[in-house]
């Protein structure tokens, strides 16, 4: 089989190399418009959960990536200066750059051909080829150059955010909310590395034009950001790698796959960053593709690609939907901020719908017993 592959993220490098480590007498051929060491953004976070289902799926990748992965157990909120802990609920992350390196180093002993800094222009020059890939994420080449045989449709939320590193390493994933007279300010953040962390920055509009952010130029928006943010960066600085302000992007495709044309990951769907869902639902993508596959002949793979959409659709879309629940909790953010810290706390974990009382019992036994020692029992009935 000779297989086409758009896009040098985690979704495209881990299917490439998953398909050629099985099928070593297939040609598959990757095509990523970057150089191999450009990436935008810092790290990327994976719940505890995804860790333990990619381990099981996939050991000689996830031993591959073990290793590079920064983890704890506790997440933590910040809201009036008072920080609040909640134990349990465990993350791990690891540099994005650091990851596609793994990734692209796995792709290259298992024979994958890979170009970078080369970017395909028309669909019509991978005829030849048995299988295409989209995995050339949400401005996708291959979705858009099938006009809207997907049943594409993007809607742009509206708080703006942008995404910053700093060399502060934080101990948890936290989130911290702050007041000003510019208005009100969510920062999330998490050490990816050693002596690194993610820091996005969020605020809903009317915040961001009266702090005069929708003019300002880059380095302006870093220095407000990093006075705003002081206390929590304790004399770090914000780290740029073409951060801009961003609206986020949800987006949507009717139909994941056409002829012989599929979509995986951001190409095909979206996931808000706030629940750390979507390298998680890029590589999902990638496994449960090359699983569908495994055994299909050429004359076979439209109907295959119609299975793989049909098997994976339903939990990708579970875990779409709670992204947008948990989006939604991050519009009124500033309402939210009216709670007591711990109460804000309670809500940031009920945001998403993905736990319920008794589940939050017996994973954060701690913060349950001095939330119900202050407030009384939970109820979410």
């Amino acid at each position: 089989m000779r297989i086409a592959v758009l896009g040098g993220g985690p979704a495209g490098l881990y299917f490439a190399a998953l398909w050629k480590r099985r099928h070593p007498g297939d040609a598959v051929r990757l095509w990523e418009q970057n150089p191999a060491d450009a990436t935008w953004g810092f790290g990327v976070v994976f719940s505890q959960t995804a860790l333990e289902f990619w381990r099981e799926e996939d050991a000689t990748t996830f031993e591959l990536i073990a290793p590079s992965l920064e983890s704890w157990r506790d997440i933590a909120i910040v809201h009036r200066g008072q920080r609040v802990t909640i134990d349990g609920v465990g993350f791990a992350a690891i540099g994005r750059l650091e990851l596609l390196a793994l990734l692209q180093g796995q792709a290259r002993e298992a024979g994958v051909e890979m170009e970078f800094a080369c970017a395909i222009t028309s669909l019509a020059s991978l005829s030849r080829y048995d299988l295409i890939v989209g995995a050339d994420g949400v401005n996708s080449l291959v979705r858009n150059g099938l006009g809207n045989g997907f049943g594409s449709s993007t809607v742009n939320l509206e708080n703006r955010f942008i995404w910053y590193g700093t060399n502060r390493p934080f101990d948890t994933l936290t989130q911290t909310f702050l007041a000003n007279e510019l208005g009100t300010f969510n920062a999330h953040h998490y050490r990816y590395a050693a002596d690194r962390s993610t820091f996005i920055v969020e605020c809903d509009p009317a915040t961001w034009r009266r702090a005069g952010l929708d003019r300002a130029s880059a380095a302006s928006s870093r220095r407000l950001c990093e006075e705003i943010f002081a206390a929590t960066l304790q004399g770090a600085p914000l780290i740029d790698n073409k951060s801009i302000w961003r609206n986020f992007p949800c987006l949507r495709n009717e139909r994941w796959a056409v002829d012989n044309v599929v979509l995986i990951g951001d190409a095909a769907h979206t996931a808000h960053y706030s629940i750390g869902s979507g390298t998680r639902l890029a590589l999902g993508d990638a496994l449960a593709l090359a699983n569908t596959l495994a055994d299909v002949e050429v004359g076979q793979i439209s109907a295959a690609l119609q299975r793989y959409e049909a098997e994976r659709r339903p939990s990708v879309e579970k875990l779409v939907a709670a992204s947008l629940r948990s989006a939604a909790w991050y519009h009124r953010f500033f309402e939210h901020m009216r709670l007591e810290p711990m109460q804000l706390a309670m809500s940031y974990l009920g945001r998403s719908s993905h736990i319920d009382g008794e589940r939050l019992r017996s994973i954060s036994p701690s913060f349950v017993q001095r939330y119900e020692r202050k407030y009384g029992n939970i109820d979410w009935s």
